[in-house]
């Protein structure tokens, strides 16, 4: 796909790391001219999905997550993937409440979440076994947003 521009971001898979991954792709984002609510709703999904590769991925220690963020006229795709374990069956991971950690206090609901916010959430196996995280966020019109901030 023939992006305006694009980003690509590789860093540890920490914690401490989520907040620069949110920022940093919304941040790349404002390029784009987002309302307030899209960039909002592009900081939660990658929120969660960070989250999900900092706790799921790695269980036996250290790993990377990267970031693709392409931005199109009017989208934002951005792909998280890992090189961690992985998620045997996606479909069911998908499903609201599911955790591979029951005994931990997880909601089992990072998945929906990202579904939620994102337009489009597609997820897929890594040839190296770890997950990939597909989302596109369709951008508000501006001159839409334009019309609601003049009529109130």
């Amino acid at each position: 796909m023939k992006y305006l521009n694009h980003l690509h971001l590789k860093f540890d898979a920490l914690s401490i790391n989520e907040g620069f991954a949110r920022s940093a792709v919304a941040a790349f984002c404002v390029g784009l001219s987002p309302t307030l609510d899209d960039i909002t709703d592009i900081k939660t999904a990658v929120s969660e999905a960070v989250t999900n590769c900092v706790v799921h991925a790695y269980p036996n220690g250290f790993g990377k997550i990267e970031i693709f963020v392409g931005l199109g006229k009017d989208f934002v795709d951005i792909e998280i993937k890992d090189n961690g374990v992985g998620i045997e069956d996606l479909e069911q991971a998908r499903q609201p409440f599911f955790t591979t950690k029951p005994t931990e206090e997880r909601a089992g609901m990072g998945f929906t979440v990202m579904e939620s916010f994102m337009n489009d959430l597609k997820l897929s196996h890594n040839q190296s076994g770890g997950l990939k995280v597909f989302m596109t966020k369709k951008l508000q019109p501006k001159n839409l947003m334009a019309s609601k901030t003049q009529n109130g």
